[in-house]
């Protein structure tokens, strides 16, 4: 089949557009705030009536981009920022305790060494979220499943960081916070996105998603957890495979079983997601419902 030369434009690009629009820059009129185009003009576009217009762009940057690298589809992988790696935890640890030597009666220092004990438990999620993200990168074909995260630290770093260390690429979806937020060093840099929409990049995340595993986790771990099951339960996206990471944490945290002889729910909701204890067992679940 012989291949379509592309069509000559009738109108000019945008590029075009603003390069003829610089050419005439020195008078008071073309000076004006208000003869600028719009799509070159910040004021205009931050203005809280542009709002729609920033939803539609945050929406449709990253989709052009990761179509334009092949992106189809992904294994998202969520979970606390606050999970440290193993040897930060037992420094960390170390620390508290010296800090708690003769101490025994300071209630806030003993709180402060009972997290540091607390996170040291913990950072084996770190080290589970690392290798799972190795096994996704490692075995299926290439760019077949991309890992997907939050972009930030603790088990999103882990989790792209597995996937760096594979050779392979993975995403990092970054949200602006009022305070010091910045991608983990692991994300491939053309795959590293930046939002200010909670409720779009929701929606990224789940836009190529072929699995899901949701480790430990707080407040943003339940949200984005939470939508994909609602989402899943009323029929808006397709079942997939939604692997909670650490039965006892989970059980510990949510009683879904108390939803259901609540009859919030239903007895066939709890079969949307399954428990898994281990990167290999998540990886044979994953693996297994992508056919590979």
């Amino acid at each position: 089949m012989p291949s379509r030369s592309p069509k000559k434009r009738l109108f000019p690009s945008a590029h075009e557009g603003a390069r003829s629009a610089s050419l005439h820059a020195d008078s008071p009129q073309c000076q004006s705030h208000s003869y600028r185009l719009a799509f070159q003009d910040e004021e205009f576009l931050l203005k809280d009536e542009l709002r729609p217009v920033r939803l539609q762009l945050e929406l449709l940057k990253p989709e052009l981009i990761q179509h334009e690298l092949g992106i189809e589809s992904t294994v998202v992988i969520f979970g606390s920022a606050r999970t440290p790696d193993p040897q930060t935890a037992e420094a960390n640890l170390v620390s508290a305790k010296a800090e708690a030597q003769g101490k025994e009666k300071d209630p806030e220092v003993q709180k402060k060494l009972a997290r540091a004990q607390r996170n040291l438990e913990k950072s084996k999620y770190y080290d589970q979220a690392r290798e799972l993200a190795h096994l996704i990168s490692r075995h299926s074909p290439r760019d077949k499943l991309v890992v997907v995260t939050g972009g930030g630290a603790g088990i999103m770093e882990a989790a792209n960081r597995g996937a760096y260390e594979s050779g392979s690429q993975s995403i990092g979806l970054n949200i602006v916070l009022p305070f010091e937020q910045r991608p983990n060093d692991y994300i491939t840099p053309e795959l590293t996105f930046q939002f200010h929409y909670f409720a779009i990049r929701k929606m990224h995340f789940l836009m190529r998603a072929k699995s899901l595993v949701a480790f430990p986790g707080g407040f943003g771990t339940l949200d984005e957890l939470f939508e994909t099951l609602t989402l899943i339960q009323t029929g808006k996206i397709k079942p997939m495979p939604v692997l909670l990471f650490g039965r006892e944490f989970w059980e510990r945290v949510i009683n879904f079983q108390a939803l259901v002889e609540e009859a919030n729910i239903g007895e066939e909701d709890i079969t949307i997601f399954q428990y898994v204890e281990s990167a290999e067992q998540a990886w044979e679940i994953i693996s297994k419902a992508n056919g590979l």
